[in-house]
């Protein structure tokens, strides 16, 4: 996460960026030779180091003294409750679901002020929906054990991001972009239907990035999210409304989709846990932008949530019927697996070195498994993770079928002209933000790439990697490796370091199911297609012996 450190310092996202030390480092450890690196290499890795000292300068001054707004504290320990315990609460008459919803509701309107996460709600409808579960139970028609198996999450509260279509009480479905303000769900997205088939009631949808393609929750119809431990963070993106609530106690569990990391990152930021599931369990039908050709299968819809015990079940009904692919009821023995880990991608050029805290907690993860299990982690290096940026980018631009960026901006109307639109927003007329822009910009860069004789090289290496991994895991190995290279960026600053998502990206192009760990950790666990049972049961491991979510706000 980018905010995480150790001991609580992250968890707080307090910690101070150590970024500036850490350039002057890499500049003296940097031989400047051109037969080593290259005058390409060279050229890319000054500029980075620039850009890095500059946004440390630039956002240390423009914060500095800001103030932190604290989050009312928790007086109703409902909150706190993970998403199953309340089914069960609920099936038994411990709690009703009118009084969970309620008590999840006054938490949104104390909080989304100060957070600007969620950005549609149906309130009162989902009040009346658990009205109608309380009478349910109470009628006792079908006995508790029946629900358990046919309705999991029967009266708990749900919420997802604003890509996602919702048709009960025609929730928007902007996905961040201007001309789509006034857009609502015509049906429900899959995802939003099989856990209205589980029971769970939705209760609203959260803010994104433009199109959700960036990673900082901002778009011109509602604004930036604010990330509940430090307000002058951010909360990742495009699921970054839906970290940020899930963390801020808005909601027990929720659903993302990532194309590039947009469940992991924020589920890093804002400390919680987020799951990537294996390609083609997860419908993505019904969200916004759509996916097209072998992009389907980078795009993957999946769960976000604060305890790791959530995450299984939840798997369970968004697969739907392909969720038996993942064997997700076989048991996991910890003692049994094989263990990787990758200290950082490196040393691509245009990305920044991970953070010491961040190393410093990864090897505290492996000598705990080694200490706990008796098993023995191995370091690994994979040269061709270097070119995560270039592969990740050429993947994308390779998908024929697909509409372009700047197509998808137009509402596939045409495509806009971005130096247009770019000479527009220097005079605050471009109805774009500038990081959806700056992608158009890269889209016609990576395009024109497609042209040149490396085009086929990276197809050819992201194969290779793919297959590398492939047997590397097995079925029976796990990898851990970094979130993201920093804590969590001041607003603005991803501009400045606009590479760093790779970490995550390069994991949907190789087609992966990676977990985003909130502890210590700050990993991502990766483990081999359809084993994302491997990955979950190591994310449970960690939050037990590193704790997991801990809360923004005082508990009284």
């Amino acid at each position: 996460m980018a905010g995480i450190g150790l001991k609580g310092r992250a968890l707080r996202l307090r910690s101070r960026l150590r970024h500036t030390s850490g350039v002057t480092q890499e500049v003296a450890q940097t031989p400047l030779t051109v037969d080593r690196m290259g005058w390409v290499d060279l050229v890319l890795r000054v500029v980075r180091m620039m850009l890095e000292v500059a946004s440390q300068v630039i956002f240390g001054i423009m914060y500095h003294g800001s103030t932190h707004t604290p989050l009312p504290p928790i007086t109703n320990l409902v909150l706190l409750e993970s998403a199953s315990a309340l089914a069960i609460k609920i099936r038994t008459r411990k709690l009703s679901s009118e009084e969970v919803v309620k008590s999840f509701i006054a938490r949104i309107k104390e909080i989304n002020p100060i957070l600007n996460c969620v950005v549609d709600d149906r309130f009162e409808e989902a009040l009346q929906d658990a009205r109608n579960v309380d009478d349910l139970i109470r009628s006792g028609t079908v006995d508790g054990e029946t629900l358990s198996h046919t309705k999991p999450f029967l009266g708990v509260p749900f919420t997802t991001k604003d890509c996602m279509a919702v048709k009960v009480s025609g929730l928007r479905q902007t996905a961040g972009l201007w001309t789509r303000k006034d857009m609502v769900a015509g049906e429900d997205a899959d995802v939003v239907g099989v856990m209205r088939e589980a029971g769970a009631i939705p209760l609203c949808v959260t803010n994104v990035s433009e199109l959700c393609m960036w990673w900082e929750s901002s778009n011109l119809i509602y604004g930036r999210t604010n990330n509940p431990y430090l307000n002058s963070r951010i909360v990742g993106g495009s699921s970054g409304g839906e970290g940020c609530l899930q963390s801020a106690c808005g909601a027990p569990f929720g659903i993302g989709s990532d194309i590039g990391g947009s469940i992991r990152m924020p589920s890093f930021f804002n400390g919680v846990f987020g799951h990537k599931p294996s390609y083609g369990i997860v419908s993505n039908l019904g969200q916004e932008p759509v996916a097209s050709g072998e992009a389907k299968d980078f795009l993957v819809t999946g769960p976000m949530c604060r305890y790791a015990q959530d995450l299984g079940p939840m798997l369970k009904v968004l697969g739907a019927g392909n969720a038996s692919m993942l064997k997700l009821d076989h048991k996991v023995d910890i003692r049994n697996l094989r263990y990787f880990y990758i200290e950082d991608d490196g040393g691509s050029p245009l990305v920044t070195p991970v953070q010491a805290e961040l190393r410093a907690a990864q090897l505290k993860v492996v000598k705990h498994l080694e200490k706990a299990y008796g098993i023995k982690a191995k370091k690994v290096s994979l040269k061709k993770l270097r070119a995560s940026v270039p592969i990740y980018f050429a993947k994308l631009s390779n998908v024929e079928e697909a509409h372009t960026f700047c197509e998808e901006l137009a509402l596939k109307k045409g495509s806009i002209n971005v130096w247009l639109e770019l000479a527009k927003w220097c005079v605050r007329c471009s109805k774009h933000t500038f990081p959806g822009l700056l992608l158009g910009v890269m889209e016609k860069v990576s395009n024109r790439h497609k042209q040149t004789e490396d085009f086929p090289k990276l197809l050819a290496m992201c194969a290779d990697l793919r297959q590398e991994m492939k047997e590397l895991l097995g079925d029976d190995g796990v990898l851990l490796f970094p979130s993201h290279p920093t804590v969590a960026p001041y607003h603005g600053q991803p501009l400045f370091r606009p590479f760093n998502f790779s970490y995550t990206a390069i994991i949907n192009v190789l087609l992966l199911p990676p977990h985003s760990v909130r502890s210590a950790s700050a990993r991502k666990v990766v483990a081999n297609h359809h084993q994302d049972r491997l990955s979950l049961a190591v994310a449970a491991e960690l939050e037990k012996a590193f704790g997991g979510w801990v809360c923004p706000s005082q508990v009284k």
